[in-house]
């Protein structure tokens, strides 16, 4: 399977990363944002200061961010109608109505679709940031949406689609979409120290993403990546005891905070994909030198020509960070954690896809998260960032950034999340 670079008539990004790339069937988009990388919001995609009532900046932004993704799907040989996964990073969860009205528009079957709050985007001004997965009909794949005996969303997005060998659902979160969050995924208020909401709400989403993944004709067990949102990363080891409860062998996981959720008092949002097993198509799990998870889930695995790699952090899991990923601090003024930290990641990374038959060469999707609440110090740690990125990339994939509340290991500033294919 081969890629394919992808370039349209939308803003090309300044940072360096790609538009897009196609890999087989699929075209894996950057991550948009409200910007044309030039002036910062340009002026379609904001209200007009001199008439502040007349328009709403959410959903001028998104439609300008949806145009600007439908121009880079076509230029794949794709569109917004084949589009099989979304995720959407909210600065505001206030403004996720407005923005859902717009999504309507350009969506006739909406997406499955993921939506957690983000502590900041990489332009001033930017109140969202959309990340999509298409797939070109011409490569004979198609689309069957799915519809399981789990509880159908209120908002505009599929429980899941079915693509080719792929299942891709949406993010689930612990509520019946009728009274919030259902009893059964939460602790008897007449009983407030018998139970673990963390753990009844991961039971709940784990209950009803096996329903998901049982209709379109595959299991939790073909799960080949995990991204897991939490409110308060205090509930990460409650979580992961439930977690190791559902999967013989933990599919490739990255875990990161959020500043919330789109249901009042839902602590954690779960996002899967998963492959449906058919003759000659297997999952591989990858292990290299690079440092074992302390937790519940795996380093890679490979499935046909894809690899999906865990999220990766600086740490050797024995010591927190380890001191060739950070700064010595008898000398704090010579070098730099954020770039020390990246670097670390990066060479653990090239070690998982080189044992997987592949290389960084081949990757094909990025997502970076940002643990920084201030924005002035997210967009120097970017750019910080960005200098070791380029190093390690020949032609750069596309990529998400966004800010996180936090990352599992303390002092942890970035968690590096990668897809790749098999050269």
């Amino acid at each position: 399977m081969k890629s394919k670079l992808i370039r349209s008539d939308a803003p090309q990004p300044v940072a360096v990363y790609s538009e897009a790339m196609t890999a087989g069937p699929l075209v894996f988009a950057a991550g948009q944002i409200a910007s044309d990388s030039r002036t910062g919001i340009p002026p379609e995609a904001r209200v007009d200061p001199a008439f502040p009532y007349y328009g709403s900046d959410i959903k001028r932004q998104t439609g300008y961010i949806l145009n600007n993704l439908s121009n880079t799907f076509e230029a794949a040989g794709s569109s917004l109608d084949h589009v099989i996964k979304a995720q959407v990073f909210l600065t505001d969860l206030n403004h996720f109505f407005a923005f859902d009205e717009v999504w309507k528009e350009f969506f006739k079957t909406p997406p499955p679709r993921t939506t957690v709050g983000t502590t900041g985007l990489l332009a001033p001004g930017c109140l969202i940031e959309i990340d999509l997965i298409a797939y070109r009909p011409r490569q004979g794949w198609k689309r069957e949406v799915i519809h399981s005996k789990a509880p159908r969303p209120l908002a505009n997005y599929s429980e899941a689609f079915r693509v080719g060998d792929f299942v891709f659902a949406a993010g689930q979160i612990a509520s019946d979409y009728k009274t919030g969050i259902p009893s059964e995924a939460g602790v008897d208020p007449a009983f407030p120290y018998y139970g673990s909401d963390i753990k009844r709400q991961t039971d709940y989403i784990l209950n009803n993403l096996s329903k998901t993944f049982e209709a379109a004709g595959t299991s939790l067990d073909n799960v080949v990546k995990a991204q897991v949102f939490l409110t308060d990363l205090n509930h990460f080891f409650a979580f992961d005891e439930v977690w190791r409860s559902f999967f013989k062998t933990p599919p490739p996981r990255t875990t990161v905070g959020t500043t919330g959720l789109l249901v009042p008092g839902c602590l954690v949002e779960i996002d899967l994909i998963a492959y449906v097993p058919r003759k000659g198509l297997k999952r591989q799990v990858i292990r290299s030198k690079a440092p074992r998870p302390l937790a519940n889930y795996s380093e890679a695995f490979r499935v046909g020509d894809f690899v999906f790699a865990a999220g990766q952090i600086a740490s050797d899991y024995k010591t927190g960070i380890p001191p060739e990923a950070r700064v010595d601090p008898a000398f704090p003024y010579y070098g730099s954690d954020i770039k020390r930290q990246t670097d670390y990641i990066l060479n653990n990374l090239s070690k998982t896809f080189e044992a997987a038959g592949t290389s960084l060469d081949h990757v094909v999707k990025a997502q970076v998260f940002l643990a920084e609440d201030e924005l002035e110090a997210l967009y120097v740690m970017a750019a910080a960032r960005d200098e070791v990125w380029q190093s390690f990339f020949k032609t750069p994939p596309p990529r998400t950034t966004v800010g996180t509340t936090g990352l599992l290991v303390p002092g942890c500033l970035i968690e590096v999340d990668l897809i790749g294919l098999v050269g």
